[in-house]
């Protein structure tokens, strides 16, 4: 084994087949490139039973017409509230009213909370993602999936490069994030 290949096995770039991540497609050593859509989430269950169903029902004829492998993924990703605090901390401090300041204290309690070890702040996040060795094929694709989740009443965009980035780092660590703090001078 040469030097060079000692050195770059010690480093996740060593063993993944990543060549590169840009405008929102993972170009892999292999050719493929990997992208998808992330779907922006909607809760059907505050809509009435008929509007339940025929969401369900074109979902199903939505899926049925992907002719090709996909990866539906769900992805948390942390929320950082710290500056939602600050905010509510200001506006505590600037207002004079009681009854206004009791429900602001309150809110800030809620977020402190939120915060403590045994919740996480995380939004989730839904992504349809594919490979494909042909970049002409590749948007098309896209923009199926686009106009398909819109006809099922959904909001889809492709991936972003962050997005891409958020996946991978809860596919290799589990969704674990390593935070060394803020440095300050």
């Amino acid at each position: 084994m040469k030097n060079s290949e000692k050195v770059s096995d010690k480093f996740t770039e060593g063993w993944i087949p990543i060549k590169q991540i840009m405008n929102g497609i993972i170009q892999l050593d292999s050719g493929y490139y990997v992208t998808g859509v992330k779907v922006t989430p909607k809760n059907i269950f505050i809509l009435d039973s008929a509007s339940q169903d025929t969401m369900v029902y074109n979902l199903r004829n939505f899926y049925n017409t992907i002719d090709y492998e996909f990866w539906l993924i769900i992805a948390d990703r942390p929320v950082d509230i710290n500056l939602y605090l600050a905010e509510l901390n200001k506006k505590y401090q600037n207002t004079t009213n009681p009854e206004i300041r009791k429900l602001i204290l309150q809110d800030i309690n809620k977020a402190n909370s939120f915060m403590s070890v045994e919740y996480n702040v995380v939004d989730t996040e839904y992504y349809l993602i594919f490979q494909e060795n042909k970049l002409d094929i590749l948007q098309k694709k896209l923009h199926n999936l686009i106009n398909g989740l819109a006809n099922c009443g959904l909001l889809a965009s492709q991936t972003s490069n962050n997005d891409l980035r958020v996946i991978l780092n809860n596919l290799l660590n589990g969704g674990e994030d390593i935070n060394f703090g803020t440095v300050m001078s």
